[in-house]
């Protein structure tokens, strides 16, 4: 019988450390998640209007609401730097320098260093 006991006691050995690792690599996912969390200060969506790009000539209008997007939200978010995603410029820049959309909805999220990254709010 004890060699029995042995036996059971070896196949457990093996089982132990594996469910050891797992515990740890779900801990350690659970911090990364938290890490992440953690920084994203604040997060909003605004619609911004660009209308007043339209007063500009042809040739200035979506440079100039480029400048718009920029100065809405360090009005409205107080960044220490501003970080505009390729799709919010592409989005911008879509039908061409003569003319650029009416307004634009985006995504806001400021994290604990105070940058400030623009995305395009879902379902745009």
């Amino acid at each position: 019988m004890a060699e029995a006991e042995e036996e059971k006691e070896t196949v457990e050995a093996p089982e132990k450390p594996e469910e050891k690792e797992e515990a740890e690599e779900a801990e350690r996912e659970r911090e990364r998640e938290e890490e992440v969390e953690e920084e994203i200060v604040e997060e909003r969506i605004y619609t911004i209007p660009l209308r007043r790009a339209w007063i500009s000539p042809r040739k200035k209008r979506t440079p100039r609401a480029v400048r718009i997007v920029k100065s809405f939200i360090q009005r409205h978010m107080k960044p220490e730097a501003i970080v505009v995603s390729n799709e919010v410029n592409e989005r911008l820049w879509n039908r061409g320098i003569e003319k650029p959309p009416r307004k634009i909805r985006v995504r806001a999220s400021k994290d604990k260093e105070g940058t400030v990254t623009l995305h395009l709010a879902e379902g745009d």
